[in-house]
């Protein structure tokens, strides 16, 4: 598997989203160290003390391409896997696609952000006598070395979110190949660049993409809601978070003085979100649909 470089031009770029539904995690663990006393108005959990929370993928158009950013969890696993997350797929991610105007056919790209099960798990169909195979078979996907070598060989801690039947057909089937990490931001493609993320896991990738004079930074678990804006923040998920402390610092200065959109993949209710400076440090400012960012 090599690395891939792209060079930069002009290009037209158009962002739809795509729902693959919602599924539950303690919110306990979403917030880590913060008290439920602070978070519950935020994101209100259940009798069970689980919150819901989105899987909310993003499609890219540009350069005769179709690049589909993360994939939700799919339908592979049992019930007894699911009924710890109770997902409600409305829509699916193939249903919402195609209520889009997409086919799985016309899909070029998979940018996976990292490959944990509920953001790579529809990248794989299991078909009816059980084989795995690529559920866009004209696409390439897209990760890097040291994340892919990372879900290859999970430690005890994270192994329970790498399923490698959501990745590892990829590469039997010659699907996959890998972007460079040597920096912290790096052009990767035609009006996107990725921000690479050691905290939540070993190099996530946080895509910014240029649209409409615009930056909508793709927060994937480097934020997974607005409600995860202030630095404590931080979920119990994190493998390192004083890092991801770190990151989120550096990363939400940036976006706050170049006033970028902020794509929150698993926020339930807010789609998007921008920053403002405050007494208390960098806060949300207003929250909106991706539609009304870019508008």
């Amino acid at each position: 598997m090599q690395s891939h470089k792209f060079s930069s031009y002009l290009h037209f770029m158009k962002l739809t989203i795509i729902n693959t539904g919602t599924f539950k995690l303690d919110g306990g663990a979403m917030f880590g160290v913060v008290p439920k006393k602070m978070w519950k108005s935020l994101v209100p959990p259940d009798e069970n003390n689980l919150c819901t929370w989105a899987m909310r993928c993003l499609l890219l158009e540009f350069d005769n391409r179709k690049m589909l950013i993360d994939c939700g969890m799919g339908n592979k696993q049992d019930a007894k896997f699911f009924n710890h997350y109770e997902p409600d797929y409305l829509p699916s991610l193939l249903e919402d696609l195609n209520n889009k105007g997409f086919k799985a056919e016309e899909i070029t790209d998979v940018f996976l952000t990292h490959l944990h099960f509920d953001h790579c798990g529809g990248a794989v169909n299991k078909l009816e006598n059980d084989e795995l195979v690529p559920a866009f078979p004209n696409a390439t996907y897209w990760c890097n070395e040291k994340h892919w070598d990372w879900a290859i060989k999970p430690n005890a801690r994270e192994k329970a979110s790498f399923l490698k039947e959501n990745f590892v057909p990829l590469q039997e089937h010659g699907k996959i190949k890998m972007i460079p990490t040597e920096e912290q931001f790096y052009k990767a493609f035609p009006g996107v660049e990725i921000f690479f993320a050691y905290g939540h896991t070993e190099a996530m990738m946080i895509p910014v993409i240029e649209v409409n004079g615009k930056k909508v930074a793709y927060m994937a678990d480097l934020l997974p809601s607005y409600a995860h804006i202030p630095l404590p923040y931080v979920m119990g998920y994190d493998m390192r978070p004083l890092l991801t402390l770190a990151e989120k610092e550096l990363f939400l200065k940036k976006a706050c003085e170049e006033n970028w959109i902020l794509f929150y993949e698993h926020d339930a209710v807010n789609e998007c979100g921008t920053l403002q400076m405050t007494e208390k440090g960098i806060r949300s400012d207003k929250l909106m649909t991706l539609a009304e960012a870019l508008a």
